[in-house]
């Protein structure tokens, strides 16, 4: 008899931790922002290849993720890969549109040759336009930038679509280029979002 009510119990438990697990949703934390380690672009699933926290002066700005159909850790892979890809950041302490703007603006300007931004030059116009239409931007806030092949680069700002899509591939490539280019908006995340060096103490994950 005892021998059976040991066996329940132990075949309860069993069942408790295999739905605690089945519900379980792994999630990288970033100095307290949550990103999930899977989204899903364009009816693909894409992984968290690097997080990192932007800094500027003493202030955190924001966390960048970075989203990838497969891990890549160098920017001519990821330029290279087949597929949808994101960048995803939330925001970590208000800012004009056109403080944030000017930044996205000089961070493709020092990453991209005079060639390079030729070729994509009134898309850039738009993208600088595109900030005109958003005032401010706050704690929280969280902006994507997809690529999805056939259709271009979608901007979004909290899930709402900021600007119609960006075709060149080229110009997403530039966008990349901000955080993982020669001259980085802030080297640390650049390696981070690559995810070449072991996670700084701020990001944990969850499981």
């Amino acid at each position: 008899m005892k021998h059976g009510i040991i066996i329940k119990k132990i075949i309860i438990a069993a069942a408790s931790v295999l739905a605690l697990g089945l519900g379980q949703v792994h999630a990288a934390e970033v100095a307290g922002v949550k990103l999930e380690d899977t989204v899903k672009v364009n009816g693909v699933d894409l992984k968290l290849n690097g997080a990192g926290v932007r800094v500027k002066a003493v202030f955190k700005v924001y966390v960048a993720g970075l989203y990838l159909p497969e891990k890549k850790n160098t920017l001519n892979e990821i330029m290279a890969l087949n597929g949808p890809k994101r960048i995803q950041l939330t925001m970590m302490r208000s800012v004009t549109s056109e403080q944030f703007g000017n930044s996205f603006m000089d961070g493709l300007n020092h990453n991209n040759t005079k060639a390079e931004k030729t070729k994509i030059v009134s898309q850039m116009l738009k993208f600088g336009e595109m900030f005109a239409t958003i005032p401010e931007l706050n704690k929280g806030d969280v902006i994507t930038l997809d690529w999805v092949p056939g259709v271009g680069s979608i901007s979004y700002v909290n899930g709402k679509k900021s600007a119609e899509p960006f075709p060149d591939v080229a110009f997403f490539n530039a966008l990349l280029k901000i955080w993982l280019g020669e001259r980085p908006a802030y080297a640390p995340l650049k390696n981070q979002m690559l995810g070449v060096v072991d996670k700084p103490e701020e990001v944990r994950r969850d499981h």
